[in-house]
Order: structure tokens, then sequence, then C-alpha cells
């Protein structure tokens, strides 16, 4: 009995010990731990305050001041469903094990955060826990929004609380057990959540301080960028690598010049962020077109440009697993549909570009309505996946851009999953470096959502 009970204490220990080494080696460092220089208390911090709001705001109230920090941490985009009310919540958020469905955040005080007290919201985004006690689910980022100060939390709470109210119940989360059971976060956080406000870094300029504010605390970019770890947190050596958010592909936005933005120059990037398109590079669409749409587009230049100088300070990471190269492939020649099918083993997506998309994009990739219809040089067609581009096809992107709505229709269902197959393989091969090869069944999981 005694040589049993030395065994069970001996297993506790082996287990005990891998716990910690795993949590050791799984837990995230700082957001910013990869830069030079000290960070330091906000109190602490001589120069310009990188929290907040910029300085052309800063003499505003709280709700106007709130506004701004809404929309700079896109709070509208998952807490709206499809064609439900702003902030009412409703957004399905598919998972490997269940549904999840984001909460109302309007000012109804039964099914809202109308009643809810200053520091009921302040533990919600700083903590993970909601107004009932009960955890909140990491869908919801506070492990970004953790690091917002108390000031500009209660700034977000000011403007929504100052928008109508409307009374609605979102669908029950539907997850499967163990997932389910949502005292398991209590571990998760002690993991994942440091529950720490943003330090600014003295080694660092305070155009990065800003930018890194922004990006980390308020834009969570790392939420859709970051790769996410067996425990579902994220991978602090994968940094901005790369992701798969909602069936689409989130790219690298590291500083490598292959697989990242090393080669984009820093006007590529703010006209991207700014306005979802920079020209020989990319459009926006998907998640990434609806954070320039609801969010990204209401920054000041200056925040754009910020945030620019920080994505430029993060170390690069090349990824050939994750591919979608941004590398800017030549324009395709003009040619007719005919010259095209000489010998081609492609005849179906070739007349599936000519009747549908040729009027749009035009034979050499240039766009022939809006620039935001380019397709050489484009991300999405250098993936030899053709993630998203499949995506953009069933989905279609809208945008609303500095010159008026851009507007891209669905094709899923006007057309059968080899043609939309034959399209893809079609402009990954014309306008991109490496053409895919995409097999109707391909599409036809992708289009049930596998």
């Amino acid at each position: 009995m005694r040589r049993w009970t030395k065994l069970l204490a001996l297993g506790v220990v082996v287990v005990l010990a891998i716990a910690a080494v795993a949590g050791v080696a799984l837990r995230p460092r700082d957001p910013t731990h990869f830069a030079a220089g000290a960070r330091v208390e906000l109190a602490n911090y001589n120069a310009p305050d990188p929290t907040g709001v910029p300085p052309t705001l800063a003499g505003g109230d709280a709700i106007t001041r709130g506004q701004y920090l809404t929309r700079a941490a896109d709070c509208v985009a998952c807490h709206t469903a499809p064609r439900g009310k702003q902030f009412a919540g409703g957004r399905a958020f598919k998972l490997p094990f269940g549904t999840l469905y984001s909460p109302n955040i309007t000012p109804d005080r039964e099914t809202g955060i109308g009643g809810w007290s200053d520091e009921d919201f302040v533990r919600a985004l700083h903590e993970g826990v909601g107004r009932d006690g009960r955890y909140l689910f990491p869908a919801f980022p506070y492990p970004s929004y953790t690091l917002m100060t108390r000031n500009d939390v209660l700034a977000i709470k000011a403007y929504l609380l100052s928008l109508k109210p409307v009374r609605y119940v979102p669908p029950d989360n539907d997850l499967m057990f163990p997932f389910n059971q949502r005292y398991l976060m209590r571990f998760w956080n002690l993991l994942f959540n440091p529950d720490r406000r943003f330090q600014p870094n003295t080694g660092q300029t305070a155009e990065w301080n800003r930018g890194a504010y922004l990006s980390e605390a308020l834009g969570h970019c790392g939420d859709c960028h970051t790769p996410r770890n067996l425990l579902q947190g994220l991978s602090s050596s994968r940094k901005f690598a790369g992701a798969i958010i909602e069936g689409w592909k989130a790219y690298n936005i590291t500083p490598e010049p292959v697989w990242g933005i090393g080669d984009w120059s820093d006007r590529q990037l703010m006209e991207y962020l700014a306005t979802g398109h920079a020209q020989g590079r990319s459009s926006a669409a998907g998640p990434m077109g609806q954070a320039v749409d609801d969010s990204l587009r209401f920054l000041v230049s200056d925040d754009i440009r910020a945030m620019v100088a920080y994505l430029k300070s993060v170390p690069p990471i090349s990824d050939s697993s994750n591919p979608a190269a941004a590398r800017s492939s030549p324009a395709a020649t003009e040619v007719t549909l005919t010259e095209q099918a000489v010998g081609s083993n492609n005849a179906l997506g070739l007349r599936t570009f000519e009747g549908a998309c040729l009027g749009c994009h035009s034979f050499d990739g240039s766009g022939a309505v809006w620039p935001y219809a380019s397709l050489a040089g484009s991300r999405s067609v250098n993936d030899p996946a053709g993630v998203n581009v499949i995506q953009v096809l069933f989905q279609g992107a809208r945008l609303h851009s500095p010159d008026g709505p851009v507007f891209m229709p669905t094709f899923g269902e006007g057309y059968s999953d080899a043609e939309i197959a034959g399209v893809a393989n079609y402009v990954t091969g014309r306008f991109g470096t490496s053409g895919s090869s995409i097999t109707p069944d391909e599409v036809a999981k992708r289009r049930r959502g596998y």
C-alpha cells in the first residue's frame, strides 16, 4: 500500500512538473518584449502619453474620446451580427469545438450593459470576467484589452452608454464538453492573461510607443495575425507570422521581405491600413476588410503612421509552410480568350474569368473599374492554396473607400464547384507567382465551411 502511495505521489509530482514546464513555455511574454530599451509604468514615462486619443481629440468629452477608442478597438465588428443592429451582439464565432455568440453591449439594462458599473466593465476588459462573475471566453480579446488604461476603458463605456439601447438576447453558446465549462478559464487566464497595463519603452520613440499601444492594446492585431498554440493562446515565438481566421488567411505582417511586409513602403502600408488598398500589393477583404471599414479608416494619419512604425520593428519571420508571399508578380499582358485557350488545361477557368471577372479586373489584372480590383501583385493570387481567392468568390467584398463604396458580388450561388475551382486556379496561375491546383471537391468542402 505504501508503495502505491509513493508511486501515486511521484506521478502527481511528474504531472505538475510537466504542467509547470509547459506553462513557462507557453506563457506569453510582454507583447513588446522584442524591442530594446526599458519598459516603465506609464506614470513614470516622461515622453508624450502614448495612450488615449490623438491630441486633436484630447480636449473632447468622454463620449467623443470613447467613440474614437471604440473604433480603434473595433468593437462593432464582433458585437454586430450580419443584418443585425450595431453592438447588439449575436455574431456567431464557429470554432472547432462549437459556436460562440457575442453579447449585447448596447445600454439596454436587461439584455445589454446598461446596468453595469464602472468596475464591472473594467473587470471584463482587464480580467475577462463578466458582471455575473462568470469567466468570458477569449474570442473576446481581453488578453489584449487588458493593456488598455482604465481611463480608456471607461471612455469606451461612456460612448457605448450614449447609444440607443437595443433589447436583444443573442443565442446561447453551443460548445462541447469540456470547453463549455467556464471555470476552466481561470487556469487559462493564469497562463495567457497578464492582467497588466501597457508599459511604454523608454528606449523607443514616442511614435513607436503610440503604435505599440494602438496595435497591441486597442487594435489587437495579434488575435488574427498570430498563430495559436495547443492551448489556444497566442504563440509568442510566431508573433504576427500569419494564421487562419474565420476561414480567411490573415497574412504574415512581420517585416520579412518575401513572406511578410518587409518590402512594402511605409506609404503603401499606410494606404492599405487607411483605405484597404495599396497599389500593386493588395486590397482588403474578409475580416481585414471589415477591420478597415469599421475601425482603421477612422484613425488619424499620425496614428496610422505610428502603427506602421511599430509593425516594421517586429522581428521578421519567414514561413514557407504558410505561403502567400507578397512578391510583386509582373502584370500579365492582355490577350484574348482564344489565344489563352490554345493548349490550355484550364479552359473552364478561362471562360469563367471572361464571363464573370473580366469586366472589373481586366486581362492584365490592372482593374478596369477601380484600382481596388487590381490583381497583379496581390497577396491573394500569390497564395498557391488560393484560400482568400476562394473566400472572396464565396463571400464577395465591400469597402468604403475615399472615392466611395467598393463592391464585389458573391459568386458562390451562381457558379459550380468546378467553375469556382477553375477560375481560382486561373487567377493564381496568371497573376501570381505559383498557380494553385484546387479541385472541385476542395471547393465543395470550403463551401460547407470545412
